[in-house]
């Protein structure tokens, strides 16, 4: 949700579901929730400290088939990227 920083945890958790996305994060709070609340939706968990955009995205393109192998294929719940 691009441009909703301010959006609560909660309702960006539940836009995902309803429209099966896949959540990119830089906090443990989705992951948390999922241990509470059930699996879904899928996360990418970005351990990797505060970065530009442009190295976030680089980071995500470098890794898009291990996050396709981890999330798609392999049906894991959570993908960390250090």
């Amino acid at each position: 949700m691009i441009g909703q920083e301010r959006v609560n945890d909660r309702i960006i958790r539940l836009y995902a579901i309803d429209n099966s996305y896949i959540i990119t994060t830089q906090d443990a709070d989705f992951y948390e929730m999922s241990l509470i609340q059930g699996q879904s939706p899928k996360n990418v968990w970005l351990k990797m400290g505060n970065q530009s955009k442009a190295a976030t995205i680089k980071t995500l393109q470098n890794n898009q088939q291990a996050i396709e192998q981890a999330l798609i294929i392999d049906s894991k719940a959570c993908i960390e990227i250090v």
